[in-house]
């Protein structure tokens, strides 16, 4: 049987720079605070779900980074994600502490925990903290959402909109910032980021009343459940040609990885989320742990690569805030 051979993300870098891939100036602490989740996603490279309820952030390393956070003010953001972070015990800490420091922290919201028992308060307490609420909308159509998320998601997350837009967030002052982020239902790369804002806009607004301030595109990456779809339907080398012969070196600058470090459950260091749940441990196993935390190692690391990577460098490149040019 053959087997499809493609250039590793490595080769096609140093084609482009000959350079291995380096990060830059540290300024994000992303912590994925567990697997736990009040929703099982088909594309969820966490592959989180209700069934992960031990995989769960412990005090001991919640103190851990705190510290780290007050020790480094050039840890600008803390970046929350799970899971459903708002799971985690200690996620309202998380937030009240931070903010106590005058970092800006994010939530990377799925919309329906606000209806899950013990979590109705948790838009005023969001919108108390100014915390920044990034959401997972992946369009604006109730047929699409609900296949790729589950049955009555989309009017769970519309019903969320609302009050979050009730609160005051969405608004153009950007005091309680509300993006968006869509991510294709199948194997294909994200349209053009700012034609589907216009649309998103358009059409929640003249839908639902819907307002918010940015929407981000974000490829779905080639690793755990999506992968497995994509296999199972034989679709998975297509995917990978596909991104592979989307590579934008124009992307390169922008990849997330460069300017955050992404903190695991367990308190592990990894170099971006997709390399966390691939359990891709940093190069120097010296600072892999938060107790063991060296900003000047960690800022001038060389970053782990593997065929995944091909994801965030495709089209107009994907990140934790989107595309990060507008080709594509």
């Amino acid at each position: 049987m053959n087997v499809k051979t493609r250039p590793s993300f490595d080769t096609r870098l140093a084609r482009e720079t000959a350079l291995p891939l380096q990060a830059r100036e540290l300024t994000t602490l992303q912590i994925n605070v567990g697997k736990y989740c009040n929703q099982a996603c088909r594309h969820c490279h966490v592959d989180a779900g209700p069934h992960r309820i031990a995989e769960q952030m412990s005090g001991e390393t919640a103190t851990q980074i705190l510290d780290v956070l007050r020790h480094h003010p050039q840890l600008q953001t803390l970046d929350i994600t799970g899971g459903a972070p708002e799971l985690n015990s200690n996620f309202k800490r998380f937030v009240s502490e931070a903010r106590s420091m005058r970092r800006t922290v994010i939530d990377r919201c799925n919309l329906t925990i606000f209806f899950v028992d013990g979590y109705h308060d948790m838009p005023e307490f969001l919108a108390a903290n100014q915390v920044q609420v990034i959401a997972s909308l992946p369009c604006y159509l109730e047929e699409n959402v609900d296949k790729q998320r589950g049955s009555g998601v989309f009017e769970n997350s519309i019903r969320a909109l609302t009050k979050l837009n009730a609160l005051g967030y969405g608004n153009a002052d950007g005091t309680l910032k509300l993006d968006l982020v869509y991510n294709p239902l199948g194997p294909s790369l994200p349209p053009p980021q700012h034609i589907l804002e216009a649309a998103y806009r358009q059409q929640l607004m003249q839908r639902y009343g819907i307002v918010f301030n940015q929407l981000y595109t974000i490829t779905n990456m080639p690793i755990a459940r999506f992968k497995h779809d994509l296999a199972q339907s034989g679709k998975l080398d297509d995917y990978m040609d596909l991104l592979v012969n989307s590579f934008n070196p124009a992307a390169l600058p922008g990849l997330m990885c460069r300017s955050l470090i992404s903190v695991g459950w367990d308190g592990k260091l990894y170099d971006c989320d997709f390399n966390q749940m691939l359990d891709m441990e940093l190069h120097d196993s010296n600072c892999g742990h938060i107790r063991d935390f060296n900003f000047a190692a960690l800022q001038n690391r060389q970053i782990r690569t593997a065929e995944h990577c091909f994801g965030c460098a495709a089209g107009a490149g994907s990140s934790c805030s989107g595309a990060l040019t507008r080709a594509g």
